[in-house]
């Protein structure tokens, strides 16, 4: 068994075998060779008046690629407001800059556990991937400007996946803090090859571009559905930061897959969509503890359901039919199958180079029957 680390994975992990890993995993869903479960949390009151702790697990597997794996987190998770009401999700393992999160890969062949890897470089990485995977299915093919807002590890894997699918040319960014999208310019228009221009306004990051990407920690929406143009293509990072009129303005909506989902009981601390950005959370806490909970996007609080990406990929027709359409993209669901099948190519490419530390297989097994 092996442990791998980020730099590893950093070392091994190319952005296309991401996206296609990712869309044979996905395509498996129609045939039957994959499943996926969707995120779920637990939360409990921590000593952080102002936060709680949340365990986050999602899960997938695939009978082709032969593996299955678990997500795991474990988080303090805060939600601070700044000066003119806007609010962000903040988190951190033990202290702030240091995060726990691990991906757990087993074998489907003979149940062997096969690596843990840490999940900071392969999280962003999927998640970009997925994005990448919306804009080559839903993007006009002439595509060839991106207007992102957020300029973090998201941002940065986002972009990379749109070149990989698209043959973009120039991008405008824009994040509050103005050190923070500088950087972002300079260092992705010397990675990528392009031209990318910060600005002070999101207003104008979204006027006559392509592609439109959110990528924040927002709680609340960061652009506005009258800002969107025909023909652009719309992809987000969570439904928290996207305003509920977008779904309204769109002509075709696609959700990459669908979030397992509960009936709310309040009795049991069970909820669905609407506290923080957890879209289904077991929740523990006095009533007066879990006011520290705030409401996530009221406009997504309700579940909604759209076309999923098998449907898009079964008939073409679910998605863009014309130029002028506006399409949206919600890069969210399937993430357990995104971790088994981004972790699949990993696991594979530090074994042929001979790259991870080596745990003995035996520490993981037991002769007591559970």
């Amino acid at each position: 068994m092996l442990f791998i680390h980020n730099d590893v994975v950093q070392e091994v992990l190319t952005m296309a075998e991401c996206i296609s890993s990712q869309e044979e995993a996905f395509l498996g869903l129609v045939n039957g060779d994959s499943v996926h479960r969707g995120r779920i949390d637990v939360m409990v009151p921590c000593e952080r008046d102002d936060g709680y702790y949340r365990w986050g697990t999602m899960e997938g597997a695939s009978k082709t690629l032969g593996v299955f794996a678990i997500r795991m987190k474990s988080d303090i998770v805060y939600w601070p407001t700044d000066d003119a009401g806007g609010r962000t999700e903040e988190k951190y393992c033990i202290e702030p800059g240091t995060f726990c999160g691990l991906v757990f890969l087993f074998s489907t062949r003979n149940g062997e556990p096969l690596a843990m890897i840490n999940d900071g470089h392969l999280q962003h990485m999927r998640v970009g991937g997925g994005a990448g995977l919306g804009v080559k299915y839903l993007s006009r093919e002439d595509s060839h400007t991106v207007g992102m807002i957020g300029s973090g590890g998201m941002a940065r894997t986002y972009l990379e996946a749109f070149c990989c699918v698209r043959d973009i040319r120039k991008v405008k960014v824009y994040s509050p803090t103005k050190a923070n999208r500088e950087a972002y310019a300079a260092e992705m228009s010397q990675k990528l090859g392009l031209e990318v221009e910060p600005l002070d306004n999101p207003r104008d990051v979204v006027r006559g571009v392509d592609i439109v990407s959110t990528c924040t920690d927002s709680m609340v929406p960061v652009i506005e559905p009258d800002w969107l143009e025909p023909g652009q293509h719309v992809t987000n990072l969570s439904h928290v930061e996207s305003h509920p009129g977008i779904i309204e303005r769109a002509d075709v909506v696609i959700q990459q897959g669908q979030s397992t989902t509960y009936v709310s009981d309040d009795n049991e601390g069970i909820v669905g969509m609407g506290k923080g950005a957890s879209m289904v959370a077991f929740i523990a806490g006095s009533p007066e503890e879990r006011q520290r909970l705030p409401q996530s996007n009221p406009g997504f609080a309700t579940v909604r359901h759209f076309p999923s990406f098998t449907a898009l990929a079964r008939d073409a027709s679910v998605g863009r039919t014309s130029p002028d359409q506006i399409t949206l993209y919600h890069n969210t669901g399937y993430q357990g199958l995104q971790f088994a099948a981004v972790g699949s190519v990993v696991y594979r490419e530090a074994v042929s180079r001979g790259l991870g530390r080596t745990l003995p297989t035996e520490w993981f097994l037991q002769d007591i029957r559970d």
